[in-house]
């Protein structure tokens, strides 16, 4: 395994490339199994997110193809409907081909998902809604089989509001027999540039952006052409980072706008931002300043950011709060901070940290994508040399992450153990 080495404290400086959105790019990938032809998305970060559904669209008789940040998935002779354990146990995000080959194809057998090792994050409501759409569910071995003569229109009401449910409720829909309305969908940009891939394949599609969707069903879809937007957590990382070291930094080819809360949080911190169409500068304060951070749905601050910014707030003077109401669970880069010297005390879904002046390096271990790229800006604060190991998890969200600070001045090294 990998591990990266970072000696510390450095201040970050420069300009830094953002590279295309993985949340984004996934369930793209997954609804080219709706078209029969060649799709292809641009702008693709190369990830082993990334490479992990290319194989599993492989696996399914896909044609994948991946150069220079353009991926071209040919379907038209896929051969199997059965995603493997072996693949699914190591992305939750792979479950995303069951309602684009229910739909298309009338059958699909997907095994039950894995991923990042952090709190229950249930399935529960991608099987309603393809359930309310008219698939028959069943389970056996560890896998879930769903099948439908042609799925339906209907009615489809997520309780809470749900990304991932959301997307496979959409592209399920969009070959469903009438029409199905969406409530109570999930706002992120993400969900925004799904409905706008899918529309462009000739998919009809309402109120993207808005809490309910309207789909009316179309009999096919055309392969599509896309181009993927800006990653905004990693913007929003290299964003806490700049903050965090007093650096200055600017961060270029994102998207602003997708960053109101982040953006907002970190001006109370003492960051100084300024930002116009697709660049954001950022220049840190001496000492950050406490702030109190509760994450919530888009457009509030997002869980994926939670990490990061606590890792911002552990050398601020006073004291600071987060509180995550998406993932309660989601706190293990806590006890991996503290290694580092930090002063945190969790009290349910709510950490105190108590600013302290500085960190010291130690050997810490990543858990799942977003506490690694926390105890990378940790590392970069702290005195001495600090050691990150399991960094496969950063390398399934972000792309050459350790190349990119390396160019605003960071001292790290990716060390083959």
């Amino acid at each position: 395994m990998d591990k990266f080495v970072i000696n510390g404290p450095c201040t970050l400086r420069g300009a830094v490339e953002i590279s295309g959105a993985k949340n984004a790019v996934l369930p793209l990938m997954a609804a080219a199994l709706l078209t029969r032809g060649k799709s292809v998305i641009e702008n693709v970060p190369n990830l082993r997110d990334v490479s992990t559904m290319m194989r599993l669209l492989g696996i399914l008789g896909a044609e994948v193809e991946f150069e220079k940040g353009v991926i071209t998935i040919d379907t038209t002779r896929l051969t199997s409907f059965e995603a493997p354990y072996d693949l699914v146990r190591t992305m939750r995000a792979s479950i995303y081909v069951l309602g684009p080959l229910v739909a298309a194809h009338r059958e699909a057998r997907v095994s039950m998902p894995g991923g990042c090792a952090w709190g229950p994050r249930p399935i529960d409501l991608h099987l309603m809604a393809l359930e309310r759409l008219g698939a028959k569910i069943t389970f056996e071995h560890g896998y879930i089989n769903a099948a439908a003569r042609r799925l339906k229109g209907a009615e489809v009401v997520f309780p809470i509001s749900s990304v991932g449910a959301t997307a496979q409720a959409l592209m399920a829909s969009v070959l469903a027999k009438g029409v199905t309305v969406l409530k109570n969908s999930a706002l992120e940009p993400e969900i925004v540039e799904l409905a706008k891939a899918l529309r462009s394949a000739g998919a009809e599609i309402e109120g993207l952006g808005s809490s309910t969707m309207t789909v009316t069903g179309v009999e096919t879809i055309d392969p599509f052409r896309y181009r993927v937007m800006p990653d905004r957590i990693e913007a929003g990382t290299f964003a806490a980072a700049a903050a965090a070291t007093a650096g200055r930094v600017r961060i270029t080819k994102c998207a602003p706008a997708h960053l109101g809360a982040v953006l907002d949080a970190l001006k109370v911190c003492g960051a100084k931002i300024d930002i116009d169409e697709d660049n954001i500068d950022v220049q840190g304060p001496d000492r950050v300043e406490p702030v109190h951070v509760v994450t919530r749905e888009y457009p509030g601050f997002p869980t994926d950011m939670q990490a990061q910014m606590m890792a911002v707030l552990c050398r601020a003077k006073g004291t600071s709060t987060v509180k995550d109401t998406i993932y309660p669970d989601r706190f293990t880069h806590v006890p991996e901070l503290r290694r580092l010297a930090a002063n945190i005390r969790l009290d349910g879904n709510l950490a105190v940290i108590n600013g302290v002046r500085g960190l010291e390096g130690a050997p810490v271990m990543a858990t799942d994508i977003r506490a690694s790229s926390a105890l990378i800006i940790g590392a970069l604060m702290a005195k001495g040399r600090t050691e990150i190991l399991r960094v496969y998890h950063i390398d399934r969200g972000y792309e050459t992450i350790e190349k990119k600070l390396r160019k605003l001045g960071a001292d790290i090294q990716r060390v083959s153990d």
